[in-house]
């Protein structure tokens, strides 16, 4: 599957129109602070972009950035304007054609920045040891469409794991689905490479991020993926939903795999830059600026833990408990396309 692969993103699909679907092409909203970056991204870079999210979390100014599965570069180049002279972006692949395309323009985008902050490495995302990073060294780590890719997601996880900082996140968009994925779609060759055969349960993917030591994944956004074209469609068939989704694993020690409540919360200071109203920490965590916010014993962890801590005011402490946080559910965290309502995986 890796040769196949390698093939089909270096020598079949050369440009976004080459791909079958929208599974891997059809980003989130671009926020207007974010849509000048783009500008100075060279346009071979951004044609050759297969992407179904956006990577790009706040607050990333002088932070170290590993990018899993870069292909051309698009994200890598956008985070490096966001990281700054201060900051270093690497990013790993193992596609020769998309890391040449990557290599290539790397003197052009330094000068077009008026800094050089970028390499890249060639590699596989589930052998992350064998790239000679050093353990415990990045504050953030992204991947955009390319964990379902991998045939071994464990070691993804585990490699990430080994080489967040102590406070980092894993922040990635994917490929999801809302039931285990039939054979007869995971087996065939274009699907997988179509990021469809290669789509977690997600309720599989939560978990798998658990035991790699991530207990509270937070669902940051997601839509549903339809499928137009007829042959496709047709292989697809009813048999299951796929969802693209964003998602945040924080290494943050302490974490509990439920929403407890302890009486805590946050104030927002709106200090965080191109965030003065409100912060979006996750999908079911919009906190305002400057209004008292309840949270559960893990938000309130992860904020206090992480690069966000600065921005906030913390009042309280764990030496009282009042069980479950109101409205930690356990159902499916995707919008349910048969109600419409929205089903809330977390606090």
């Amino acid at each position: 599957m890796h040769e196949f692969v390698q093939n089909y993103y270096g020598k079949h699909v050369q440009r976004t129109q080459d791909l079958k679907t929208q599974a891997c092409c059809a980003p989130s909203q671009l926020p207007e602070w974010l849509k000048p970056l783009l500008t100075h991204i060279h346009p071979k870079v951004l044609e050759r972009y297969y992407g179904c999210g956006l990577t790009c979390p706040p607050l990333v100014e002088g932070c170290r950035v590993l990018d899993l599965g870069c292909g051309a570069g698009r994200d890598v180049y956008l985070l490096a304007q966001l990281v700054g002279p201060q900051g270093e972006v690497i990013g790993v692949d193992m596609t020769d054609e998309q890391l040449a395309v990557a290599e290539a323009h790397r003197h052009w985008h330094a000068e077009r920045f008026g800094f050089a902050n970028v390499r890249f490495l060639k590699g596989y995302i589930e052998n992350l040891d064998d790239l000679g990073l050093e353990p415990g060294s990045f504050d953030v780590i992204v991947s955009n469409c390319v964990v379902n890719l991998s045939c071994d997601k464990p070691a993804v996880l585990a490699g990430v794991k080994r080489l967040l900082k102590e406070g980092g996140e894993f922040y990635f968009s994917d490929v999801y689905a809302d039931r285990r994925v039939p054979e007869s779609i995971r087996t065939d060759p274009v699907l997988y490479g179509e990021c469809l055969g290669g789509a977690l349960y997600w309720n599989d993917f939560l978990r798998m991020a658990q035991a790699a030591g991530f207990p509270d994944p937070r669902l940051v956004e997601d839509r549903p993926i339809t499928i137009t074209e007829p042959e496709v469609a047709a292989c697809v068939g009813a048999a299951v939903r796929f969802f693209s989704a964003t998602y945040r694993l924080f290494n943050v020690p302490g974490l509990e795999n439920d929403c407890e409540d302890y009486g805590q919360a946050v104030v927002y200071h709106g200090t965080i830059p191109n965030h003065p109203d409100v912060l979006v920490l996750d999908k079911h965590h919009h906190i305002p600026t400057g209004k008292v916010f309840p949270v559960c014993g893990n938000t309130w962890r992860i904020l206090q833990a992480s690069r966000l801590a600065p921005h906030f005011t913390f009042i309280g402490d764990f030496t009282r408990h009042y069980g479950i946080f109101a409205g930690c559910g356990k159902s499916m965290p995707f919008t349910d396309q048969r109600t419409g309502e929205e089903q809330c995986g977390c606090c």
